[in-house]
């Protein structure tokens, strides 16, 4: 069958020829259509994700949509190594499949399976959003950010915020359901940024903050502790939910004080921090409000031939692999 092949850990995908899978009980036998190339599927392939099995050569691809040999289409997580969803056929486990909706189409059932689950388990099973309260999206104009937002709205959050990097991205956030949105610029070039980010954050804070859902980490996740730990009134929680690090910062220098001076709450939220039939679930709610709540996600299809080529894209928008 064709594949995107990985042949040695860290390396990237190449086209080409890899043996079948051959069905067994427990495991479904599937008929991909489409695999979307989230950075948790292209981390698991390459063999840096903490739950990659780095076996190699195997077939790239952590998720995918298709048909079992019974014809149900669904989306799929985690197949079997070394079949991986980016072929022709993948084996997986009856248990790590999600029924599709009829309304939803392989590809963004693809696109959003992954930063929609990360979104809803981090909003529910983590920080327990409830209506009415106020929701701070840090990171909002990536892919799982804009979801999150919408999602926050969606869940009947009162207020939402949207924070980036990116003023211009920012403003599109503001059509997706987010109230304000709070633009931030850290590092050398900026030296008062991080005194500018919290003056910002300080502002809407003196209203309450309920939630905060982080996909960044670093500096800028520090400035919001600290802004916490400042502004909120006294023992009034604060629940701050970590999802990823695309900051590219791996640890961050928290002062104990501002653990100390608030009630904030650090918790995480994804594999092994959610029960994995709850991340699935996740799943399964986020497919069968999509069409009702009108989620948005932007997706850039291209066919498995073009793996190498999608492998290096952008993560926006959502590229997704398409297999005849």
């Amino acid at each position: 069958m064709k594949a995107g092949i990985v042949t040695t850990a860290g390396k990237s995908p190449i086209y080409g020829d890899f043996d079948e899978p051959v069905a067994r009980e427990g495991r479904e036998l599937i008929s991909v259509s489409a695999s979307a190339l989230s950075q948790f599927s292209k981390s698991r392939s390459s063999g840096s994700h903490y739950s990659s099995e780095a076996v190699f050569p195997s077939v790239a691809g952590a998720e995918g949509v298709g048909r079992t040999s019974s014809g149900q289409r669904v989306y799929f997580v985690l197949p079997e190594t070394p079949y991986g969803a980016l072929a022709e056929k993948s084996l997986v486990r009856s248990s790590h499949c999600v029924g599709i909706p009829d309304t939803l189409d392989d590809v963004t059932a693809a696109a959003i399976a992954n930063p929609g689950m990360s979104a809803w388990a981090a909003l529910t099973e983590r920080a327990k959003t409830q209506p009415g309260e106020t929701v701070l999206i840090h990171g909002a104009t990536g892919t799982a950010g804009r979801l999150a937002v919408q999602l926050a709205k969606h869940l009947g959050a009162r207020k939402v915020i949207g924070t980036g990097r990116n003023e211009a991205e920012l403003q599109e956030v503001l059509s997706l359901g987010a109230d304000v949105v709070i633009p931030f610029s850290l590092g050398p070039g900026n030296p008062a940024g991080a005194e500018q980010y919290e003056e910002a954050l300080s502002a809407q804070f003196t209203d309450g903050i309920d939630v905060v859902i982080d996909y960044l980490w670093g500096e800028s996740a520090k400035t919001i502790i600290v802004a916490i730990a400042k502004c909120v009134e006294d023992a009034r929680p604060a629940r701050f939910v970590h999802v990823g690090g695309a900051s590219g910062k791996q640890s961050i220098e928290l002062p104990g004080a501002a653990l100390r001076s608030s009630a904030i709450q650090l918790m995480g939220s994804g594999v092994k921090s959610v029960p994995f039939p709850k991340l699935l679930n996740s799943i399964k709610n986020v497919f069968n409000i999509a069409i009702t709540a009108k989620l948005q996600i932007a997706t850039r299809c291209l066919p498995l031939s073009a793996i190498e080529e999608a492998w290096s894209a952008p993560g926006k928008p959502r590229v997704v692999l398409t297999i005849p």
